[in-house]
C-alpha cells in the first residue's frame, strides 16, 4: 500500500510540473520607452485594435500654448505622430477609438471641435456643424459616432450617420450629458446629471431614453462598457456621509447585479474588460515609484504592480486597452525635479 502511495504521489508531482507553469504563471507588467513630449503632459486616452496597433492621445504644453498629442503602437514600439491635420497648432486632443478599418479621434481645435479620420490613405478630419461651449464626450461605432457637450441653450448631442450631422433630442430633465459610448449604430449609452440626479440613457436607434438603471443613491457613473455579448458594466462612485466608495453594476440581459469591490474611492474612467475576462483598472498606488492595477473577477480584487522607475515621485497610469492577449497602459510619471512626462506598460506579451 506504501509502495502504490508513493507511485500515486510521484505520478501527481509530475503531472504539476508539466502543467502548472504553463497555467499558473502571470507575466508581470513592463515598462515600455515613449518618445518625450514637453511637459508637463495630460493623456486622454487609448485604444487599441489588436496587438499590433494601438493609439494613444493628449497634449502637450508648448510656449504659446497647448498642442495635441498622438502616439502610435506598432507591436513593438510607441511613436509620435505629427502628421495630421493641425498637429502644429493650437489645440488637444481627446478621446479616440477604431471604426472599421480606421482610426478615429476627437480633435479641439481653437473654439471649434471635430474628428480625425486615420486610415490606409493617411489622415481626414470631420468638422462639426456648429460651436459649443464645451465638448464633454465623444464615441464611434461603424454607421455613426456621437458628440456630446453643451452650448447657450443647453445639453447638445450631436449623431453622425456617416454623411451628415443631426442635434438629437433628449429626455426633458438633462441638464448635462457626461459621457457617452456605444456598441453599434442601434445600441448607444449616456450618462447625465438630471434633476433627479445621474441618470443613464440609452439610444435604441430611433430615440434616446432613461433606460432605468437602478444606480445606488447619491451616486455618479465614471463609464459604461456595453460589449458584443450583451453584457453592460457600469462602474462609479458613491457617496456616504461625505465618503465615496467605488461600485460596479453589471447586466446580464435579466437584471442589474451591484457590488462594492475594495477599491477606495477609485475612478472607474479607465477600466477595461482584460484578456483574461476580468475587469482591470489603475488604482491609487502605495509605492510612490510603482504603478497599481486591480483585477476584478467576480467576488475576487487582487492588485498587481509596474516595474519599479527609479527616482519617480508619481507614476499615474491614465488609460488602459486590451491589445490581443496584453494589456497596455499609457499615462504619466513623474521623476524628482521635473514635471510630468509620458509612460507606458504593458502586462503580457
Amino acid at each position: 500500500m506504501n509502495g502504490l502511495r508513493a507511485v500515486v504521489v510521484c505520478l501527481v508531482i509530475a503531472c504539476t510540473a508539466v502543467v502548472s507553469p504553463a497555467s499558473a504563471v502571470t507575466p508581470g507588467w513592463s515598462a515600455l520607452p515613449v518618445p518625450a513630449a514637453a511637459p508637463p503632459v495630460t493623456v486622454s486616452h487609448l485604444a487599441a485594435r489588436g496587438p499590433g496597433e494601438a493609439w494613444a492621445t493628449g497634449y502637450e504644453q508648448a510656449a504659446d500654448g497647448l498642442r495635441p498629442l498622438a502616439y502610435r503602437w506598432d507591436g513593438t514600439a510607441w511613436s509620435r505622430d505629427t502628421g495630421f491635420p493641425g498637429a502644429g497648432e493650437p489645440g488637444r486632443l481627446g478621446k479616440v477609438q477604431f471604426v472599421g478599418e480606421e482610426m478615429w479621434a476627437f480633435h479641439h481645435r481653437s473654439d471649434a471641435g471635430g474628428i480625425l479620420r486615420r486610415s490606409a490613405g493617411g489622415w481626414s478630419s470631420v468638422p462639426l456643424p456648429q460651436t459649443l461651449w464645451t465638448y464633454q464626450d465623444f464615441a464611434a461605432v461603424p454607421g455613426a459616432a456621437w458628440v456630446v457637450g453643451e452650448d447657450d441653450s443647453g445639453a447638445k448631442v450631436l449623431h453622425y450617420d456617416g454623411s451628415a450631422w443631426t442635434a438629437q433630442s433628449i429626455p426633458d430633465g438633462v441638464h448635462y450629458v457626461m459621457g457617452i459610448t456605444a456598441r453599434s449604430a442601434t445600441d448607444a449609452w449616456a450618462w447625465a446629471d438630471a434633476g433627479t440626479g445621474t441618470t443613464v440613457l440609452r439610444w435604441n436607434g430611433t430615440t434616446w431614453r432613461d433606460a432605468k438603471v437602478p444606480l445606488p443613491p447619491d451616486s455618479n457613473v465614471h463609464t459604461i462598457l456595453p460589449e458584443p455579448s450583451g453584457r453592460v458594466t457600469v462602474g462609479g462612485s458613491q457617496y456616504t456621509d461625505g465618503v465615496a466608495r467605488t461600485y460596479l453594476m453589471t447586466w446580464n440581459g435579466l437584471a442589474w447585479r451591484t457590488t462594492y469591490p475594495p477599491l477606495g474611492d477609485t475612478s472607474t474612467e479607465a477600466m477595461v474588460r482584460g484578456p483574461d475576462g476580468a475587469l482591470w483598472l489603475p488604482v491609487r498606488s502605495d509605492r510612490a515609484f510603482q504603478s497599481k492595477y486591480a483585477r476584478v473577477d467576480g467576488p475576487r480584487t487582487t492588485f498587481s504592480y509596474g516595474p519599479g522607475r527609479t527616482d519617480a515621485i508619481a507614476v499615474r497610469p491614465r488609460a488602459l486597452a486590451r491589445a490581443g492577449s496584453s494589456l497596455l497602459a499609457f499615462g504619466t510619471v513623474e521623476i524628482y525635479g521635473a514635471k510630468p512626462n509620458l509612460m507606458s506598460e504593458r502586462l503580457g506579451g
